[in-house]
């Protein structure tokens, strides 16, 4: 009696824990026959609708495909006439070919098969009887001959029509006072039929193939692919279905499969998902604890990563100020609060205008505000001028880029801002003091210069002399000519205005002035250049050889910092020559229109080039040749390239060097080329301008 009372009591607790596992293993029993039952009826369903759709798309393409022969059967009763237009027959035919995608080519044939007329023609149609070498040429004459003798139309057996596409052809027969003359044939276009006449919804729930007797695929489409829809085994009945496709027979067929349904993977979750439920308690309070322990770290790194930054932001001496989408300030750092001499909190919150913009500029801080809202701000920065509460004023650069949250979205805008007062201060020192070495320079060329202003003074004021001591001494003669007088008097005013321009034009060259930016002739600058440096070149008997047109186009500059550009490189050039073999001393100054690279297609460059046949300049000195302060001569001041340099990019030009190669190319470089170029004035030419200069 006690076994069966202790087996009856240990019966009676585990059942209440083994209620749960029998619940359970029913939930998955009933469920699994549930799915099972579900699945039978999708695919009853599935099969249905498989039979419904195909069916419908086989009558479909049934009622295109004779729509389609009835416009080619009137198109071969127009052929019938014996009065057919052949011209007007040609554009019916492009007309049926344009808007029937099916209908791949028109072609009409005569009696004995040779083509007289195709639309449109193909590449290899040469000749009228180039038909019988196309692909497809026996079905086709194998449709003829059923259409001669039965007097219907007649299909042909499919072939191919191209590498990727395979077609059939209908033959419609020409008969004129009973003879027949011909056949009309359409080329009809498998992949173009499935394509057009196939609807879109039906290619998203199956894929469509027309295969032949032997099962090869001749056309089809599908938005992916299923196995089995390549020539090969048949496809599974329960998910296919077949429809002969007759017209136009051949043993063609239509074969409609069902995509995959995704229905198994929607199960196979669900019974894991009941199987989950059993472990999910203690899962769940395994994760809200790992959660929360987190969420806690995250708390304590956010914190350290705030203090980081706020660190970070108030070391920083570059001002930091944020605005939303409607311009309100929404966060300032403290170097843009001891930047515009403010607190953080008469900021915050603020919109147009800012209390830092400046009363008279007012109007062009709206307009720059609303370009930043537009996103139309410059990615250079923008310039604007500030003051601090206290009045004072102050240049600042701005940089404006879009703020992004953390969800991607822009929330507004942030600007960096730079104070650069004495950052312009000093470019407008380094100005002046460039202004003044190039005056300084003007000066040192001008000390050099005094030998040639001597030189050129001393040939018309000695003239200036003989004339006039052959004018007194006919005046106290008896034999006074009042015509020999007159023409010696014109002589002498000639070499007296000589005198004045060599004086005026050394005057024009060293003083100190505004330049002055007006279209000058180049060829009249480099003119003048050759006369100024004439003294040193014969000094050191450097012969100068001149090539520059009349007839250039002006160039928009400062006439006499150009010539101080071409006076500095050709005394270099002829400085360079000092040691060469005085028969080499040559310096060749040409000017010519385009670059050195060829790019200046349209000639709105003019290239002058100053080549000496000197010692060339050494590789280690070409790195620095430009750099200020550089030099290679004993008293020389390192500015004179430099100088160079900075006046033609001032004239939108470009300056450098290249080493002159001699006569032998194995020999080392003979000399060096400067060359610069110099945009044309973009007014056409005016002969005004020789004339002002």
């Amino acid at each position: 009696m006690s076994d069966p009372a202790a087996r009856a009591a240990r019966i009676g607790r585990a059942v209440p824990h083994a209620m749960p596992v029998v619940a359970m293993a029913l939930v998955v029993v009933l469920l699994g026959a549930f799915l099972w039952l579900l699945q039978r009826n999708e695919r009853d369903e599935e099969a249905l609708a498989l039979i419904k759709d195909a069916l419908w798309v086989e009558q479909n393409l049934h009622f295109q495909l004779a729509s389609d022969e009835d416009k080619l059967e009137r198109l071969a009763e127009t052929l019938g006439r014996t009065d057919v237009d052949l011209r007007q027959f040609a554009a019916m035919a492009r007309l049926v070919v344009n808007t029937n995608p099916a209908i791949e080519r028109v072609l009409w044939l005569d009696a004995e098969g040779h083509t007289l007329l195709a639309e449109p023609p193909l590449p290899g149609d040469k000749t009228p009887d180039g038909a019988g070498s196309q692909t497809g040429g026996m079905t086709r004459d194998d449709a003829m001959r059923i259409a001669r003798s039965s007097g219907l139309r007649a299909y042909g057996a499919p072939y191919r029509i191209d590498a990727t596409d395979r077609g059939f052809d209908a033959a419609f027969p020409l008969f004129r006072d009973g003879v027949f003359a011909g056949v009309l044939v359409g080329v009809f276009s498998l992949e173009a039929m499935l394509t057009h006449h196939v609807p879109w919804w039906f290619a998203q729930r199956y894929q469509l193939e027309v295969i032949d007797a032997t099962g090869t695929v001749l056309g089809s489409k599908s938005r992916l692919s299923v196995p089995g829809s390549m020539a090969g085994p048949a496809p599974d009945p329960a998910r296919s279905h077949v429809i002969p496709f007759d017209p136009p027979g051949h043993g063609l067929a239509l074969v409609a499969t069902a995509y995959p349904s995704d229905s198994n993977v929607t199960r196979t979750v669900l019974v894991a998902a009941i199987f989950a439920l059993t472990g999910s308690a203690l899962w769940s309070l395994w994760s809200l604890r790992r959660h929360i322990a987190g969420r806690l770290r995250a708390e304590e790194a956010l914190r350290e990563e705030h203090a980081f930054r706020k660190a970070m932001e108030d070391s920083l001496t570059v001002g930091m100020r944020a605005r939303d989408l409607e311009g309100r300030i929404t966060y300032v750092n403290p170097a843009f609060c001891r930047m515009v001499g403010l607190e953080a909190e008469d900021l915050i919150g603020r919109g147009p205008p800012a209390p830092y913009w400046l009363p008279e500029e007012i109007d062009r801080a709206e307009a720059a505000f609303q370009d930043v809202l537009a996103g139309r701000a410059p990615e250079s920065g923008l310039e604007m001028r500030f003051q601090r509460a206290g009045g004072e004023r102050f240049d600042a650069l701005i940089y404006e880029a879009p703020l992004i949250d953390a969800n991607g979205r822009q929330t507004g805008w942030m600007g960096s801002v730079l104070d650069i007062t004495e950052r312009k201060r000093a470019e407008e020192l380094a100005r002046q003091q460039q202004e003044r070495l190039q005056q300084t320079s003007r000066l040192i060329t001008m000390g050099e210069m005094a030998s040639t202003l001597a030189h050129e003074l001393n040939q018309p004021l000695s003239a200036i002399a003989s004339y006039c001591t052959g004018c007194l001494n006919r005046l106290r003669s008896d034999r006074c000519d009042t015509q020999e007088v007159a023409a010696a008097l014109e002589k002498l005013a000639a070499q007296a205005k000589r005198a004045g321009l060599v004086v005026r034009r050394i005057h024009d060259f060293v003083r100190k002035r505004d330049p002055k930016v007006a279209p000058c002739s180049l060829a009249r600058v480099l003119e003048d250049c050759v006369g100024l440096a004439g003294s040193d070149a014969a000094r050191l008997g450097v012969r100068v050889e001149l090539d520059a047109p009349a007839d250039l186009p002006p160039v928009t500059g400062d006439r006499i910092l150009l010539q101080q550009v071409v006076l500095n490189l050709m005394r270099n050039g002829i400085e360079a020559m000092a040691r060469t073999p005085r028969a080499d001393r040559r310096l060749a100054v040409t000017v010519r229109r385009g670059s050195e690279d060829g790019n200046d297609e349209g000639g709105r460059l003019l290239l002058t080039e100053i080549r000496d046949h000197g010692c060339g300049i050494a590789p280690d000195v070409a790195e620095r040749l430009f750099s200020p302060f550089f030099t290679t001569k004993r008293e020389g001041m390192g500015m004179g390239l430099n100088i160079c340099r900075s006046i033609i990019e001032h004239h939108r030009g470009r300056l450098w060097f290249e080493a002159a190669e001699g006569k032998d190319p194995d020999a080392p470089p003979a000399g060096a080329r400067f060359l610069f170029t110099l945009p044309v004035h973009p007014n056409p030419p005016d002969r005004s301008i020789e004339a002002a200069e």
